[in-house]
């Protein structure tokens, strides 16, 4: 079966030619009929001189691939600007003494300066600003 990123088979990556099955030989595939044993020379030459175009071939299908992946999931994606006063939560830092139920974020954080475009300063409840910025990204 053909991969989805690449649209050949592991066995043609591997080896540039496709297996033939014990099953194909049993049942007369049309590959196996069609087989002429005074062509395989001039066959084997073309399959040579098509090798790199082979190769290459799937790693332009792999990069579509990857592409088509990346504009679907950035279409997923909502930028977020926040602003001062916005209560937000932060993302665990330590996994110390937590276990897999435990919650991956930890706050509310109230954000009191934009730096810049992405980056804030947060205080806790407490009233306590946090030593290091915080990036959205």
């Amino acid at each position: 079966m053909s991969n989805r990123s690449t649209r050949f088979t592991p066995f043609f990556l591997a080896y540039g030619a496709e297996a033939v099955l014990p099953s194909d030989l049993d049942h007369d595939a049309p590959r196996v009929k069609a087989f002429d044993q005074d062509q395989t020379v001039e066959a084997q030459q073309d399959a040579v001189d098509l090798l790199e175009e082979d190769r290459e071939t799937p790693i332009i299908c792999f990069a579509h691939y990857q592409q088509t992946l990346r504009r679907y999931n950035e279409r997923k994606i909502r930028g977020r600007i926040l602003e001062v006063g916005d209560l937000v939560l932060r993302r665990t830092q330590s996994t110390k003494e937590k276990h897999k139920l435990s919650s991956p974020w930890e706050g509310p954080y109230m954000v009191t300066e934009v730096i810049w475009l992405g980056a804030y300063w947060l205080k806790d409840d407490n009233g306590n600003v946090l030593t290091n910025t915080w990036n959205i990204e």
